[in-house]
């Protein structure tokens, strides 16, 4: 219950070795001898990969992911722009509201 439970996952081959659970003794391998281990495995055949075509831009295309590119960073600029001058604005106008309140009521005490 105690002693964890190691899941047996895939290879990126896609063969599925699962986890040896003997409790014998592992000799260590010498290079040049046979393995005393007797760990014998077949081996692995390599999987052919999927080749993607390559992205290939023509000049004309170059030129008009370019100028895409650069026409929405000006357009997020100006976007961002106006909004900062729109807090501003705001930001300006409500002070002059305060101030203009301010000396309304400092107005009416001196009466």
């Amino acid at each position: 219950m105690i002693q964890p439970k190691i899941p047996v996952n895939p290879l990126p081959t896609g063969l599925v070795i699962p986890l040896d659970q003997s409790t014998t003794a592992v000799e260590p391998h010498h290079p040049g001898a046979a393995p005393a281990c007797g760990c014998h495995r077949a081996p692995v055949q390599p999987t052919s990969r999927v080749q993607l075509p390559a992205v290939r831009l023509t000049p004309a295309g170059l030129v008009a992911a370019v100028a895409g590119g650069a026409g929405l960073v000006l357009i997020v600029g100006a976007v961002l722009v106006s909004m900062l001058l729109a807090v501003a604005i705001t930001g300006a106008s409500v002070a002059v509201c305060a101030v203009v309140l301010r000396s309304l009521l400092n107005g009416q005490h001196h009466r």
